[in-house]
Protein backbone atom coordinates (compact mmCIF):
# COMPACT_ATOMS: atom_id res chain seq x y z
CA UNK A 1 0.00 0.00 0.00
CA UNK A 2 2.66 2.23 0.75
CA UNK A 3 4.38 1.63 -2.66
CA UNK A 4 0.95 2.79 -4.39
CA UNK A 5 0.84 5.85 -1.88
CA UNK A 6 4.40 6.83 -2.83
CA UNK A 7 4.09 6.28 -6.33
CA UNK A 8 0.83 8.56 -6.40
CA UNK A 9 2.30 11.11 -4.94
CA UNK A 10 5.40 11.28 -7.30
CA UNK A 11 2.67 11.67 -9.87
CA UNK A 12 0.57 14.23 -8.40
CA UNK A 13 3.05 16.61 -7.11
CA UNK A 14 5.34 16.14 -10.54
CA UNK A 15 2.20 17.43 -12.12
CA UNK A 16 1.96 20.04 -9.78
CA UNK A 17 5.04 21.42 -10.44
CA UNK A 18 4.74 20.66 -13.79
CA UNK A 19 1.69 22.88 -14.07
CA UNK A 20 3.24 25.50 -12.02
CA UNK A 21 5.88 26.27 -14.89
CA UNK A 22 3.40 25.45 -17.63
CA UNK A 23 1.04 27.88 -16.59
CA UNK A 24 3.54 30.68 -15.06
CA UNK A 25 3.67 31.48 -19.29
CA UNK A 26 0.29 29.88 -20.69
CA UNK A 27 -2.32 31.85 -18.19
CA UNK A 28 -5.14 29.82 -18.39
CA UNK A 29 -8.15 29.67 -16.12
CA UNK A 30 -8.30 26.40 -16.07
CA UNK A 31 -5.24 25.50 -14.98
CA UNK A 32 -5.52 27.30 -11.66
CA UNK A 33 -8.71 25.21 -10.92
CA UNK A 34 -6.46 22.36 -12.28
CA UNK A 35 -3.14 23.43 -9.92
CA UNK A 36 -5.24 23.50 -6.97
CA UNK A 37 -6.98 19.98 -7.51
CA UNK A 38 -3.43 18.08 -7.91
CA UNK A 39 -2.78 20.02 -4.81
CA UNK A 40 -5.83 18.49 -3.21
CA UNK A 41 -4.40 14.75 -4.24
CA UNK A 42 -0.87 15.80 -3.22
CA UNK A 43 -1.76 16.16 0.46
CA UNK A 44 -4.28 13.05 0.37
CA UNK A 45 -1.58 10.74 -0.93
CA UNK A 46 1.31 12.52 1.31
CA UNK A 47 -1.28 11.93 4.38
CA UNK A 48 -1.30 8.25 3.19
CA UNK A 49 2.19 7.43 2.71
CA UNK A 50 3.39 9.35 5.68
CA UNK A 51 2.94 7.82 8.75
CA UNK A 52 0.97 9.92 11.84
CA UNK A 53 3.86 11.70 13.56
CA UNK A 54 5.41 12.94 10.74
CA UNK A 55 1.47 14.51 9.47
CA UNK A 56 0.57 15.81 12.32
CA UNK A 57 2.35 19.16 11.88
CA UNK A 58 0.07 19.31 8.52
CA UNK A 59 -2.83 18.14 9.41
CA UNK A 60 -2.72 20.84 12.60
CA UNK A 61 -2.00 23.78 10.02
CA UNK A 62 -4.75 22.73 7.83
CA UNK A 63 -7.06 21.87 10.03
CA UNK A 64 -6.28 25.90 11.73
CA UNK A 65 -6.69 27.12 8.15
CA UNK A 66 -9.92 25.71 7.45
CA UNK A 67 -11.29 26.90 10.63
CA UNK A 68 -9.79 30.53 10.59
CA UNK A 69 -11.64 30.43 6.70
CA UNK A 70 -14.71 28.83 8.04
CA UNK A 71 -15.14 31.87 10.92
CA UNK A 72 -13.94 34.54 8.30
CA UNK A 73 -14.77 33.90 4.83
CA UNK A 74 -17.77 34.19 2.70
CA UNK A 75 -16.34 30.97 0.64
CA UNK A 76 -14.22 28.91 2.74
CA UNK A 77 -13.83 26.45 -0.55
CA UNK A 78 -12.78 29.07 -2.64
CA UNK A 79 -10.34 30.27 0.06
CA UNK A 80 -8.69 27.07 -0.02
CA UNK A 81 -8.51 26.45 -3.40
CA UNK A 82 -6.69 29.82 -3.77
CA UNK A 83 -4.48 28.86 -0.57
CA UNK A 84 -3.60 25.58 -1.85
CA UNK A 85 -1.74 27.33 -4.40
CA UNK A 86 -0.17 30.11 -2.08
CA UNK A 87 2.93 27.96 -2.21
CA UNK A 88 3.57 27.05 -5.78
CA UNK A 89 6.75 29.11 -6.52
CA UNK A 90 8.64 26.84 -3.61
CA UNK A 91 6.96 23.78 -4.61
CA UNK A 92 8.63 24.15 -7.90
CA UNK A 93 11.96 25.32 -6.25
CA UNK A 94 12.10 22.33 -4.16
CA UNK A 95 11.45 20.25 -7.47
CA UNK A 96 14.10 20.97 -9.21
CA UNK A 97 16.98 22.13 -6.82
CA UNK A 98 17.70 18.25 -5.61
CA UNK A 99 19.17 18.19 -9.29
CA UNK A 100 22.11 20.19 -8.68
CA UNK A 101 23.44 17.03 -6.48
CA UNK A 102 23.68 15.29 -9.57
CA UNK A 103 26.19 17.31 -10.21
CA UNK A 104 28.32 17.55 -7.43
CA UNK A 105 28.86 13.97 -6.71
CA UNK A 106 30.12 12.87 -10.45
CA UNK A 107 33.56 13.76 -9.41
CA UNK A 108 35.57 14.16 -5.99
CA UNK A 109 35.42 18.27 -6.06
CA UNK A 110 35.56 18.75 -2.47
CA UNK A 111 38.15 16.42 -1.57
CA UNK A 112 40.56 17.59 -4.35
CA UNK A 113 39.52 21.52 -2.76
CA UNK A 114 40.81 20.33 0.55
CA UNK A 115 43.75 19.14 -1.12
CA UNK A 116 43.94 21.81 -3.30
CA UNK A 117 43.87 24.13 -0.25
CA UNK A 118 45.96 22.40 2.53
CA UNK A 119 48.66 25.79 2.80
CA UNK A 120 45.37 27.45 4.35
CA UNK A 121 44.12 24.16 6.14
CA UNK A 122 47.57 23.70 8.12
CA UNK A 123 46.01 25.25 11.48
CA UNK A 124 42.98 24.35 13.89
CA UNK A 125 41.52 27.52 13.06
CA UNK A 126 42.45 27.81 9.54
CA UNK A 127 40.87 24.30 8.96
CA UNK A 128 37.36 24.95 10.96
CA UNK A 129 37.18 28.24 8.98
CA UNK A 130 37.53 26.67 5.95
CA UNK A 131 35.05 24.04 6.85
CA UNK A 132 32.16 26.44 7.71
CA UNK A 133 33.02 28.39 4.27
CA UNK A 134 33.10 24.94 2.18
CA UNK A 135 29.89 23.92 4.10
CA UNK A 136 28.20 27.16 3.02
CA UNK A 137 29.33 27.27 -0.56
CA UNK A 138 27.84 23.11 -1.13
CA UNK A 139 24.30 24.75 1.15
CA UNK A 140 24.31 26.33 -2.71
CA UNK A 141 23.92 23.35 -4.63
CA UNK A 142 22.43 20.94 -1.90
CA UNK A 143 20.77 22.90 0.58
CA UNK A 144 20.20 20.71 4.21
CA UNK A 145 21.58 17.99 2.43
CA UNK A 146 25.20 19.78 2.85
CA UNK A 147 24.90 18.59 6.10
CA UNK A 148 25.03 15.02 6.34
CA UNK A 149 27.38 15.23 2.83
CA UNK A 150 29.77 17.33 4.66
CA UNK A 151 29.64 15.32 8.17
CA UNK A 152 30.32 12.28 6.49
CA UNK A 153 32.98 14.05 4.27
CA UNK A 154 35.00 15.22 7.25
CA UNK A 155 34.11 11.95 9.26
CA UNK A 156 36.23 10.29 7.00
CA UNK A 157 38.43 12.73 6.36
CA UNK A 158 38.83 12.65 10.10
CA UNK A 159 38.28 8.77 10.49
CA UNK A 160 40.42 8.08 13.49
CA UNK A 161 39.60 11.15 15.56
CA UNK A 162 36.95 10.55 17.77
CA UNK A 163 35.32 11.64 21.33
CA UNK A 164 33.53 14.48 21.96
CA UNK A 165 36.17 17.03 21.29
CA UNK A 166 36.01 16.13 17.84
CA UNK A 167 32.40 15.81 17.15
CA UNK A 168 32.06 19.39 19.15
CA UNK A 169 34.60 20.27 16.37
CA UNK A 170 32.70 18.78 13.19
CA UNK A 171 29.19 19.46 14.32
CA UNK A 172 29.66 22.64 15.07
CA UNK A 173 31.39 23.67 11.95
CA UNK A 174 29.09 21.97 9.61
CA UNK A 175 25.72 22.96 11.79
CA UNK A 176 26.65 26.92 12.14
CA UNK A 177 27.75 27.11 8.74
CA UNK A 178 24.53 25.87 6.76
CA UNK A 179 22.54 27.39 9.43
CA UNK A 180 24.32 30.63 8.55
CA UNK A 181 24.09 30.08 4.82
CA UNK A 182 20.05 30.69 4.80
CA UNK A 183 20.62 34.25 5.61
CA UNK A 184 22.55 34.83 2.11
CA UNK A 185 22.60 32.07 -0.34
CA UNK A 186 20.51 32.29 -3.64
CA UNK A 187 19.23 28.53 -4.03
CA UNK A 188 17.81 28.51 0.00
CA UNK A 189 14.41 28.80 -0.93
CA UNK A 190 13.60 30.38 2.95
CA UNK A 191 15.76 32.98 1.96
CA UNK A 192 14.55 33.82 -1.33
CA UNK A 193 11.25 33.80 -0.39
CA UNK A 194 11.71 36.22 2.30
CA UNK A 195 13.69 38.42 -0.46
CA UNK A 196 10.71 38.28 -2.70
CA UNK A 197 7.60 38.50 -0.36
CA UNK A 198 9.05 41.52 1.51
CA UNK A 199 9.60 43.43 -2.11
CA UNK A 200 13.13 43.62 -0.86
CA UNK A 201 16.51 44.06 -3.13
CA UNK A 202 18.15 41.04 -3.25
CA UNK A 203 21.78 42.33 -3.77
CA UNK A 204 21.73 44.22 -0.78
CA UNK A 205 19.96 41.53 0.90
CA UNK A 206 22.86 38.91 -0.10
CA UNK A 207 25.10 41.54 1.08
CA UNK A 208 24.09 42.17 4.35
CA UNK A 209 23.66 38.33 5.08
CA UNK A 210 27.35 37.04 3.95
CA UNK A 211 29.03 39.98 6.03
CA UNK A 212 27.06 38.68 8.86
CA UNK A 213 27.61 35.11 8.05
CA UNK A 214 31.69 36.03 7.62
CA UNK A 215 31.02 37.36 10.86
CA UNK A 216 29.37 34.49 12.25
CA UNK A 217 31.68 32.51 10.96
CA UNK A 218 34.72 33.95 12.81
CA UNK A 219 33.29 34.24 15.95
CA UNK A 220 32.21 30.74 15.87
CA UNK A 221 36.76 30.14 15.17
CA UNK A 222 36.35 32.23 17.97
CA UNK A 223 33.93 29.68 20.18
CA UNK A 224 36.18 26.78 18.50
CA UNK A 225 39.87 28.21 20.07
CA UNK A 226 38.30 28.33 23.39
CA UNK A 227 36.67 24.86 23.41
CA UNK A 228 39.90 23.82 21.98
CA UNK A 229 41.61 24.71 25.53
CA UNK A 230 39.22 23.86 27.27
CA UNK A 231 38.67 20.14 25.97
CA UNK A 232 42.95 20.28 26.22
CA UNK A 233 43.12 18.31 22.63
CA UNK A 234 45.80 19.85 20.13
CA UNK A 235 43.77 19.66 16.67
CA UNK A 236 46.08 21.30 14.59
CA UNK A 237 48.83 18.11 15.15
CA UNK A 238 46.04 15.64 14.20
CA UNK A 239 44.97 17.84 10.98
CA UNK A 240 48.33 17.93 9.51
CA UNK A 241 48.48 14.58 9.48
CA UNK A 242 45.23 13.71 7.62
CA UNK A 243 46.11 16.67 5.48
CA UNK A 244 49.09 15.03 4.73
CA UNK A 245 47.78 11.55 3.86
CA UNK A 246 44.99 13.64 1.22
CA UNK A 247 47.53 14.82 -0.82
CA UNK A 248 49.26 11.83 -1.27
CA UNK A 249 45.79 10.48 -2.59
CA UNK A 250 44.96 13.29 -4.69
CA UNK A 251 44.86 12.89 -8.41
CA UNK A 252 45.63 16.08 -9.67
CA UNK A 253 49.74 16.21 -8.99
CA UNK A 254 50.62 19.23 -10.95
CA UNK A 255 50.89 23.06 -9.81
CA UNK A 256 46.38 23.27 -11.22
CA UNK A 257 44.34 20.87 -9.84
CA UNK A 258 41.71 20.76 -12.99
CA UNK A 259 38.69 19.16 -10.50
CA UNK A 260 39.18 22.82 -8.26
CA UNK A 261 39.00 24.91 -11.40
CA UNK A 262 36.27 23.08 -13.09
CA UNK A 263 33.90 23.65 -9.77
CA UNK A 264 34.93 26.92 -9.57
CA UNK A 265 33.55 27.68 -13.38
CA UNK A 266 30.20 25.32 -12.30
CA UNK A 267 29.77 27.34 -9.26
CA UNK A 268 29.55 30.81 -11.12
CA UNK A 269 28.20 29.67 -14.22
CA UNK A 270 25.34 28.44 -12.31
CA UNK A 271 24.52 31.74 -10.31
CA UNK A 272 25.91 33.60 -12.81
CA UNK A 273 23.51 32.65 -15.43
CA UNK A 274 20.40 33.20 -12.88
CA UNK A 275 21.45 36.66 -11.86
CA UNK A 276 21.94 37.34 -15.98
CA UNK A 277 18.71 35.86 -16.72
CA UNK A 278 16.40 37.68 -14.43
CA UNK A 279 17.74 40.94 -15.73
CA UNK A 280 17.57 40.40 -18.99
CA UNK A 281 14.17 38.93 -18.74
CA UNK A 282 12.89 40.61 -15.76
CA UNK A 283 11.53 36.90 -14.36
CA UNK A 284 11.06 36.33 -10.26
CA UNK A 285 13.80 34.81 -8.75
CA UNK A 286 11.82 32.15 -7.46
CA UNK A 287 11.01 30.86 -11.24
CA UNK A 288 14.60 31.93 -12.46
CA UNK A 289 16.68 29.68 -10.44
CA UNK A 290 14.72 26.42 -11.06
CA UNK A 291 14.64 26.79 -14.72
CA UNK A 292 18.35 27.38 -15.02
CA UNK A 293 19.27 24.98 -12.71
CA UNK A 294 17.26 22.21 -15.04
CA UNK A 295 18.85 23.54 -18.00
CA UNK A 296 22.53 23.63 -16.16
CA UNK A 297 21.98 20.09 -15.34
CA UNK A 298 21.14 18.46 -18.55
CA UNK A 299 24.09 20.78 -19.86
CA UNK A 300 26.87 19.59 -17.31
CA UNK A 301 25.88 15.78 -18.20
CA UNK A 302 25.83 16.54 -21.96
CA UNK A 303 29.34 18.02 -22.33
CA UNK A 304 30.50 15.61 -20.24
CA UNK A 305 29.12 12.70 -21.91
CA UNK A 306 27.62 10.83 -19.26
CA UNK A 307 24.15 9.87 -20.42
CA UNK A 308 23.88 6.83 -18.13
CA UNK A 309 24.43 8.87 -15.45
CA UNK A 310 21.70 11.39 -15.83
CA UNK A 311 19.41 8.63 -16.75
CA UNK A 312 20.07 6.61 -13.52
CA UNK A 313 19.67 9.74 -11.77
CA UNK A 314 16.73 10.67 -12.95
CA UNK A 315 15.40 6.83 -12.20
CA UNK A 316 16.32 7.51 -8.90
CA UNK A 317 14.90 10.54 -8.23
CA UNK A 318 11.09 9.66 -9.46
CA UNK A 319 11.11 6.32 -8.19
CA UNK A 320 12.54 7.19 -4.52
CA UNK A 321 13.75 10.72 -4.46
CA UNK A 322 10.22 12.75 -4.36
CA UNK A 323 8.64 10.56 -2.16
CA UNK A 324 11.44 11.09 0.64
CA UNK A 325 10.09 14.79 0.48
CA UNK A 326 6.66 14.52 0.77
CA UNK A 327 6.77 15.66 4.33
CA UNK A 328 8.61 18.77 3.17
CA UNK A 329 6.11 19.14 -0.16
CA UNK A 330 2.94 18.87 1.99
CA UNK A 331 3.69 21.12 5.00
CA UNK A 332 4.61 23.91 2.35
CA UNK A 333 1.23 23.27 0.92
CA UNK A 334 -0.37 23.16 4.11
CA UNK A 335 1.25 26.38 5.62
CA UNK A 336 0.34 28.13 2.43
CA UNK A 337 -2.80 27.46 2.99
CA UNK A 338 -2.35 28.80 6.35
CA UNK A 339 -0.93 31.74 5.34
CA UNK A 340 -4.04 32.47 3.10
CA UNK A 341 -6.72 32.10 5.46
CA UNK A 342 -4.41 34.24 8.14
CA UNK A 343 -4.23 37.39 4.95
CA UNK A 344 -7.61 36.61 4.26
CA UNK A 345 -9.02 37.14 7.92
CA UNK A 346 -6.72 39.71 8.86
CA UNK A 347 -5.33 37.62 11.73
CA UNK A 348 -1.75 39.21 10.64
CA UNK A 349 -2.22 42.82 11.15
CA UNK A 350 -3.56 41.97 14.66
CA UNK A 351 -0.05 40.07 15.16
CA UNK A 352 1.76 42.88 13.94
CA UNK A 353 -0.05 45.51 16.42
CA UNK A 354 0.41 42.79 19.50
CA UNK A 355 4.10 43.39 18.81
CA UNK A 356 3.43 47.02 18.52
CA UNK A 357 1.77 47.52 21.62
CA UNK A 358 4.27 45.41 23.54
CA UNK A 359 7.20 47.52 21.82
CA UNK A 360 5.48 50.74 23.40
CA UNK A 361 5.03 49.32 26.66
CA UNK A 362 9.14 48.73 26.27
CA UNK A 363 10.45 51.41 24.76
CA UNK A 364 13.81 50.16 24.04
CA UNK A 365 12.14 47.05 22.24
CA UNK A 366 10.92 47.04 18.34
CA UNK A 367 9.68 44.85 16.00
CA UNK A 368 12.79 43.92 14.87
CA UNK A 369 13.89 42.79 17.87
CA UNK A 370 10.83 40.35 18.12
CA UNK A 371 10.66 38.68 14.94
CA UNK A 372 13.54 36.59 15.63
CA UNK A 373 11.84 35.06 18.43
CA UNK A 374 8.86 34.24 16.55
CA UNK A 375 10.98 32.28 14.14
CA UNK A 376 12.84 30.51 17.18
CA UNK A 377 9.64 29.76 18.33
CA UNK A 378 8.03 28.20 15.41
CA UNK A 379 11.30 25.95 15.43
CA UNK A 380 10.84 24.67 18.73
CA UNK A 381 7.02 23.47 17.77
CA UNK A 382 8.33 21.28 14.73
CA UNK A 383 8.17 24.34 11.97
CA UNK A 384 11.92 23.91 9.66
CA UNK A 385 13.40 27.64 8.63
CA UNK A 386 11.51 27.47 5.50
CA UNK A 387 8.04 26.68 6.55
CA UNK A 388 8.95 29.28 9.52
CA UNK A 389 9.88 31.86 7.03
CA UNK A 390 7.36 31.59 4.76
CA UNK A 391 4.44 31.95 7.68
CA UNK A 392 6.46 35.12 9.47
CA UNK A 393 7.06 36.70 6.33
CA UNK A 394 3.18 35.94 5.21
CA UNK A 395 2.12 37.70 7.73
CA UNK A 396 4.26 40.74 7.54
CA UNK A 397 3.94 41.11 4.18
CA UNK A 398 0.66 42.66 4.02
CA UNK A 399 1.85 45.28 6.80
CA UNK A 400 3.30 48.23 6.59
CA UNK A 401 6.42 48.49 8.56
CA UNK A 402 8.65 51.97 8.75
CA UNK A 403 11.79 49.68 8.25
CA UNK A 404 14.20 49.10 5.12
CA UNK A 405 13.21 45.30 3.54
CA UNK A 406 16.53 43.97 3.72
CA UNK A 407 16.69 45.15 7.84
CA UNK A 408 13.31 42.66 8.07
CA UNK A 409 15.01 39.65 5.98
CA UNK A 410 18.04 40.23 8.01
CA UNK A 411 16.04 39.92 11.26
CA UNK A 412 13.93 37.00 10.18
CA UNK A 413 16.93 35.15 8.71
CA UNK A 414 18.87 35.60 11.88
CA UNK A 415 15.87 33.96 13.88
CA UNK A 416 16.23 30.90 11.33
CA UNK A 417 20.16 30.39 11.88
CA UNK A 418 19.60 30.24 15.69
CA UNK A 419 16.56 27.86 15.34
CA UNK A 420 18.32 25.31 13.46
CA UNK A 421 21.06 25.82 15.64
CA UNK A 422 18.71 25.60 18.93
CA UNK A 423 15.98 23.57 17.96
CA UNK A 424 16.10 19.57 18.08
CA UNK A 425 12.89 19.38 16.27
CA UNK A 426 14.25 20.98 12.57
CA UNK A 427 15.68 18.55 9.80
CA UNK A 428 19.42 19.66 9.91
CA UNK A 429 19.67 19.27 13.64
CA UNK A 430 17.67 16.25 13.39
CA UNK A 431 19.86 14.80 10.27
CA UNK A 432 23.25 15.91 12.01
CA UNK A 433 22.04 13.92 15.55
CA UNK A 434 21.38 10.83 13.26
CA UNK A 435 24.57 10.75 11.95
CA UNK A 436 26.98 11.50 14.66
CA UNK A 437 25.22 9.61 17.04
CA UNK A 438 24.87 12.61 19.72
CA UNK A 439 21.61 14.10 21.02
CA UNK A 440 19.71 16.77 19.72
CA UNK A 441 19.85 18.67 22.60
CA UNK A 442 23.47 18.27 22.32
CA UNK A 443 24.27 19.21 19.24
CA UNK A 444 21.99 21.90 19.50
CA UNK A 445 21.26 23.49 22.71
CA UNK A 446 24.79 22.37 24.48
CA UNK A 447 26.93 23.07 21.76
CA UNK A 448 25.56 26.29 20.44
CA UNK A 449 23.33 28.05 22.95
CA UNK A 450 26.49 30.78 23.69
CA UNK A 451 27.34 31.06 20.26
CA UNK A 452 23.36 31.91 19.29
CA UNK A 453 22.71 34.32 22.06
CA UNK A 454 26.33 36.27 20.95
CA UNK A 455 24.99 36.12 16.83
CA UNK A 456 21.98 37.59 17.99
CA UNK A 457 23.22 40.01 20.27
CA UNK A 458 25.59 40.78 17.30
CA UNK A 459 22.65 41.08 14.21
CA UNK A 460 20.89 43.37 16.71
CA UNK A 461 23.14 45.89 17.55
CA UNK A 462 23.61 46.83 13.66
CA UNK A 463 19.60 46.79 13.05
CA UNK A 464 19.41 48.83 16.07
CA UNK A 465 22.38 51.15 15.22
CA UNK A 466 21.17 51.29 11.46
CA UNK A 467 17.28 52.32 12.93
CA UNK A 468 18.50 54.42 15.37
CA UNK A 469 20.73 56.55 12.77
Amino acid sequence: MKTIAAKGFTIFISLYALLHFISYFAEWPSFELLLSILGIFTLAFAFWLLPFNRAKLQFFLILTAVIILVLTSDSSWNGMIEGLRQMRNLVGLLFIVPMISWVLKEEPYIEEIMSFAHNLLNKSHKFYFGLMAMTQVIAHFLLFGAVPMMYRFIDSFLKEQKGEAWEHFKGTAILRSFALSTMWVISIPSFIFAVEALNATLWKSMLYGFLFAFAGTVLSVIFMSFQEKKYDVDFTSELKVEIDKAMRNSRNTGRWNRDVIEFVFLFISLFGTIFIVHEIWGLEFLLVIPLVIFVWTFLYFFIKKRKESIVSDTKMYFSRGIANQAQQFSILLAAGLLIFSLNQSGVGSYVINGMNYLTAIVPVLNILFLIPFIVIFMGFVGLGPLQAIVLVTGILEGAALPYPPELIVLSVTSGSVISILLSPFVMPLIILSSVNGLSGLRNGLHFNLKFAIVFYCMVQLYIQTVILL
